[in-house]
């Protein structure tokens, strides 16, 4: 299963690069399928790419609920 997560912004480095936060993770992603990137901004990863800008609402509401995913205990 493949995954698209929000993450921020943290510099943009130029040549179509961006370092970005995933959790306490720090991560170089391409930036060419999204124009005007600026620090703080929050976009969509997938496998590398950032495939689009989110808002920051939407972000934190989408990280709650993977938070919440993560600690989830499914049982029969």
């Amino acid at each position: 299963m493949c995954l698209a997560v929000p993450a921020l912004v943290e510099e943009v480095l130029g040549d179509s690069r961006a370092r970005v936060r995933l959790g306490g993770v720090l991560q170089d992603i391409s930036t060419v399928l999204v124009e005007d990137l600026r620090k703080g901004d929050y976009v969509i990863v997938h496998v590398g790419f950032a495939l689009s800008r989110l808002d920051r609402d939407e972000a934190q509401k989408t990280l709650d609920l993977m938070r919440e995913a993560a600690g989830f205990e499914g049982g029969a």
